[in-house]
């Protein structure tokens, strides 16, 4: 059975995990922190816009489609109203998805290492025949799939943010992000901002929901989401600064600099990069407000976008035979549906590869097709560099209301991907 390691057990690693173990590969999952999901432990936010049609697509491809399922089953909101810029939202509670998740890929026969840091690799040739671990242990495989994100370490927080802000990556307990491709000798790139500067900032925080007035509290709870309006001078002073930092271009909106949007995760996630605690606890209802991840998160946030590898829309590593990109490994993408779609992906390719098989190159009349095939062109441009692409807003959902693929009705969805002789595809056996 040919066998395929994926480094990074986000969300990315997680989906591409379930459809290489559902190709007929033998899965080993290795992740550096002591729970999977990476930084869905801190997400909530899922189906808006058209992350709705991308995660319906992905289900009928099967595969880590099946990732949607696992939130779908731990989010108490869907299809919620009064979340400014977006339809249909769904928001999961994120304490209660990770051991969902890990119990699903165990079952599913994944082999998971948590705590286990890759720090080197060995090359034969052009491929990389085994990984080095900080423990002194090693691991081989026949392909691998480099999913360790683009944030972090601390040194790189510090040089393009406001410093290591004790995100939910932890980087001071487990250690820094290491890439799997810059140790095979890959040059990684980084996003940049509209002023040249590296990087973007992680695009929320969050606040113990016990910490805000009970009434506001109260309202969270039975709605999934609320908007406070900020003051006007708290608006102007900080506000529309915070738009130009943001990750998440999707919320790159003015309601979203003059005001405090925030969904229910299970804590209140305030949906800006970050506020000054004074600032914070001058608006009405949140005089005791005490921010809960990241630990520093009235300073800044985590930087993304630093470590990017070059790859084909197989999402095969460009220059490594046996290497292939997921998640934020592979581009500009933003969000968690992107992570499982290229996640997906990527498993299933690996498994290919494994088995000696060429990997699969969806058409752009797929989402995932030409959301791959879209930002590749585009990374390779200086004013592509400084984007950021999402089913759910920004450049890439403007296109897909253009072309007509943002659309919500599931059987239609499911249609369109069996008329490509593409439903299951994700579930078939490789080798």
């Amino acid at each position: 059975m040919p066998k395929v390691v994926i480094v990074g057990g986000g969300f990315a690693g997680c989906a591409a995990a379930v459809s290489a173990v559902r190709a007929g590969a033998d899965v080993v999952l290795v992740e550096k922190l002591d729970e999977l999901l990476g930084t869905g432990l801190a997400g909530g936010v899922m189906r808006n816009n058209g992350r709705f049609t991308a995660s319906e697509e992905a289900l009928a491809m099967g595969g880590g489609g099946l990732i949607f399922q696992i939130i779908d089953s731990v989010s108490p909101h869907k299809n919620v109203s009064g979340f400014p810029g977006h339809a249909h939202p769904s928001f999961y509670y994120r304490m209660l998805a990770e051991p969902v998740a890990r119990r699903v890929l165990l079952d599913l026969g994944v082999e998971i290492h948590l705590e286990s840091r890759m720090v080197d690799v060995t090359m034969q040739g052009t491929d990389v025949s085994e990984l080095h671990f900080a423990d002194g242990s090693r691991v081989a495989a026949d392909v691998f799939v480099d999913a360790t994100g683009t944030s972090g370490p601390m040194g790189l927080c510090a040089k393009h943010g406001n410093g290591c802000v004790m995100c939910i990556l932890r980087c001071p307990a487990f250690g820094g992000r290491v890439s799997v491709a810059a140790k095979a000798g890959v040059k990684e790139v980084a996003g940049r901002r509209d002023d040249g500067s590296i990087g973007a900032m992680t695009g929320a925080f969050d606040i113990h929901k016990d910490s805000l007035a009970p009434e506001i509290a109260r309202e969270l709870t039975e709605k999934g989401v609320i908007v406070v309006p900020l003051p006007k001078e708290e608006a102007d002073a900080h506000g529309g600064e915070q738009l130009k930092l943001k990750t998440c271009v999707q919320y790159a909106l003015p309601a979203f600099a003059e005001n405090l949007v925030i969904v229910d995760n299970g804590y209140a996630k305030v949906h800006t990069s970050y506020v000054p605690l004074h600032v914070l606890r001058r608006i009405p209802g949140f005089e005791r407000a005490h921010i809960n991840a990241p630990l520093a998160g009235s300073r800044g946030n985590s930087m993304r976008y630093l470590a990017m590898a070059p790859r084909d829309n197989a999402l095969r590593v460009r220059g490594v035979g046996n290497l292939m990109a997921a998640g934020e490994k592979a581009g500009l993408f933003v969000g968690h549906t992107e992570a499982v779609v290229t996640g997906s992906l990527a498993g299933h390719n690996a498994a290919c590869v494994a088995a000696g098989k060429e990997p699969l190159e969806l058409p752009d009349t797929t989402l995932l097709g030409d959301i791959l095939a879209y930002v590749d062109d585009l990374m390779r441009t200086d004013e592509g560099m400084t984007r950021r692409y999402t089913f759910s807003g920004s450049t890439y959902f403007e296109r897909m209301k253009e072309r007509g693929t943002y659309i919500t009705d599931v059987d239609a969805i499911r249609t369109r991907v069996r008329a490509q002789g593409l439903e299951g595809v994700f579930d078939r056996r490789i080798a």
